[in-house]
C-alpha cells in the first residue's frame, strides 16, 4: 500500500489542502486515503464527539441535543446519530470520518499584487495602516466605519502585504449577494492573483486560492487554511446571532493568523469593550467625501396599521412619497413585514405604477433591484432585506412603522446609511415615520450624531 504514496499523496494533499471534509467526499480511493493517513500526510478525526451533554459536531460545533437525530445507517449497520445543524452541507454522523492535511501546503508569494491606484482619505489612510499592521502582527482588530466610509478600499494595502509574504487571505461576509458584488472589484484590483469565490451556487466552493471571497456558511468547509481572515458585516444577520458561523471562522484560520472584523454598527457589548481597551479597534467616523452623515428626522404618523387595514396610508407618508415622485428623486420606503409591504405597494402603485415592492421571498427581487439601480423604478418598497448592500447615488429613505421591534438600532443606522453615500450627492432626507418613538430609534439617531461629532473633532469633515 505505501507504494501508492509517491504518486497519490501529493495530489491528494493538494486537493484537500485547506479543507476538512468527510472522507467519502474525496475523489480518491479508500486505499490511497489510508496510505496518506498512514504516512502522516493527512489526518483523520470523528465527525461527532460524545460529550456529557450528548454529541458535539466537529464540523459546525453544534452541541444542542435538540439538533441531533438518528437514522438506520447502512455504513455502520446501527441507528447512527447525525447533526441536523449543518445537514444542508451533507450529513455528519457518528461514523463519519473527517480528513484534513497535517500541515497546510505553502503558498507562493505574489509579486506586486495590487493594481488599484485610487486615493484614500485621511481617515481611510489611518485605518488602512492599522489594518496592515494587524495583518503583519497576526493580531485581531475591529474596524468601526460608518456606512459609505469605503471599508473595502482600506483593506487593499493589508491584503497586498499578506499576499507578498505568501499568505492566504479570506474575506467572508454573511450574504451571497455581497460576495458576488465584491468579486469583480477584487478581480480588477488584484488582476494577477488567483481568486476563488465560495457561495452556495458557486462551482469554486472549497478551492483554495491565495485570495478567497466566501459566505460565512461556506467556511464550514475550511480548516486552518487562512493567514488573514477578514469578516465583513459582523453585526449582520445571521452571523450576529449564529454561533456556528463564528465557529466556522475560527476553524478556517491558521493557529497564527490575523482576524479583521468590519462593522458599521457594533453591538453595545463590543462598543463597551472597545472603550475599555479590551478589543483593539480603529474608527472611521466620516465618509470618504468628508460630508456629515444625514441625521434621521422623526415624524409621527398615527396608527398606520389601522389605516392600512382600511386601505389607506397616513397623509404625511403619502405626501412624502408624492414629493419624491414630483422631484424625480428615487427613494426607499422600508416597512416591517411582508404582508404590510404588499398592502403598501398596492396602494402606492395607484399613485405610480412603476413602484414595486421586494422582500426575501420575492421571485423577481434581483430584477426589481437592478431596475431600481438603473433608474427605472422611482420608489422601492422593501423590508430590512435591503438595509445593506444596495447603493444608489441620489436617494432619500423613509421607514414606515419605525417603532416596530424589527427596526433595531443597527438596522436603522444601516437604513439611514443608504443616503448621501455619493460625493456628488452627499445629503438627502432620512425620515422615520412612527406611532411612538422607541429606544432603538433614539439610539440610532444618537449613534449617527456621535459619529458626526467625532468626525468634526478629528477634522475629517469639510468646512
Amino acid at each position: 500500500m505505501p507504494i501508492l504514496l509517491p504518486s497519490v499523496a501529493p495530489p491528494l494533499a493538494a486537493w484537500l489542502n485547506g479543507q476538512r471534509l468527510p472522507r467519502e467526499q474525496l475523489p480518491f480511493s479508500a486505499d490511497a486515503i489510508d496510505a496518506a493517513i498512514q504516512a502522516g500526510v493527512i489526518c483523520e478525526q470523528p465527525g461527532l464527539i460524545k460529550t456529557a451533554r450528548g454529541w458535539r459536531c466537529v464540523r459546525c460545533g453544534n452541541d444542542d441535543p435538540r439538533l441531533f437525530a438518528s437514522f438506520p445507517c447502512a455504513r455502520c449497520g446501527v441507528d447512527c446519530a447525525y447533526c441536523r445543524k449543518c445537514l444542508v452541507m451533507g450529513r455528519i454522523s457518528a461514523c463519519t470520518r473527517l480528513v484534513h492535511v497535517s500541515s497546510p501546503l505553502p503558498q507562493e508569494r505574489c509579486t506586486a499584487p495590487l493594481a488599484w491606484d485610487g486615493k484614500l482619505s485621511a481617515a481611510q489612510e489611518e485605518a488602512a495602516c492599522a489594518v496592515r499592521q494587524a495583518v503583519l502582527d497576526r493580531s485581531e482588530l475591529i474596524v468601526w466605519a460608518v456606512c459609505g466610509a469605503g471599508k473595502t478600499e482600506i483593506l487593499f494595502p493589508a491584503i497586498a502585504a499578506a499576499l507578498e509574504e505568501g499568505g492566504r487571505v479570506c474575506l467572508a461576509t454573511p450574504r451571497t449577494d455581497v460576495v458576488c458584488e465584491l468579486a469583480p472589484r477584487f478581480q480588477r484590483s488584484f488582476p494577477r492573483v488567483p481568486l476563488a469565490v465560495w457561495h452556495g451556487g458557486s462551482d469554486e466552493r472549497g478551492r483554495i486560492a491565495p485570495l478567497v471571497l466566501s459566505t460565512t456558511h461556506q467556511l464550514l468547509r475550511a480548516y486552518r487554511a487562512f493567514d488573514v481572515m477578514i469578516v465583513d458585516e459582523v453585526d449582520a444577520f445571521p452571523y450576529s446571532v449564529e454561533p456556528m458561523l463564528e465557529y466556522a471562522v475560527r476553524q478556517a484560520r491558521k493557529d497564527r493568523s490575523s482576524l479583521i472584523s468590519l462593522t458599521a454598527t457594533p453591538s453595545r457589548a463590543w462598543q463597551r469593550d472597545m472603550a475599555r481597551g479590551k478589543r483593539q479597534a480603529v474608527t472611521i467616523p466620516a465618509r470618504y467625501h468628508g460630508r456629515p452623515l444625514p441625521v434621521p428626522a422623526f415624524e409621527w404618523c398615527g396608527n398606520w396599521r389601522k389605516r392600512l387595514e382600511r386601505g389607506r396610508l397616513p397623509e404625511n407618508v403619502l405626501a412624502w412619497v408624492r414629493h419624491r415622485l414630483e422631484q424625480g428623486k428615487q427613494a426607499f420606503l422600508f416597512v416591517p413585514h411582508i404582508d404590510e409591504l404588499e398592502a403598501v405597494t398596492r396602494l402606492l402603485q395607484r399613485v405610480d405604477s412603476r413602484i414595486v415592492g421586494v422582500h426575501a421571498e420575492s421571485p423577481d427581487r434581483a430584477d426589481h433591484v437592478q431596475a431600481f439601480r438603473d433608474g427605472g423604478v422611482p420608489l422601492l418598497v422593501t423590508t430590512t432585506i435591503l438595509e445593506r448592500g444596495v447603493t444608489v447615488p441620489n436617494i432619500d429613505v423613509a421607514v414606515l412603522g419605525a417603532e416596530d421591534r424589527i427596526f433595531t438600532e443597527s438596522a436603522l443606522v444601516q437604513i439611514a446609511g443608504r443616503v448621501g453615500r455619493h460625493a456628488a450627492f452627499p445629503g438627502g432626507d432620512v425620515r422615520f415615520f412612527h406611532h411612538g418613538k422607541t429606544t432603538e430609534m433614539v439610539r440610532a439617531r444618537r449613534h449617527i450624531l456621535r459619529m458626526n461629532d467625532e468626525a468634526r473633532k478629528r477634522g475629517l469633515l469639510r468646512p
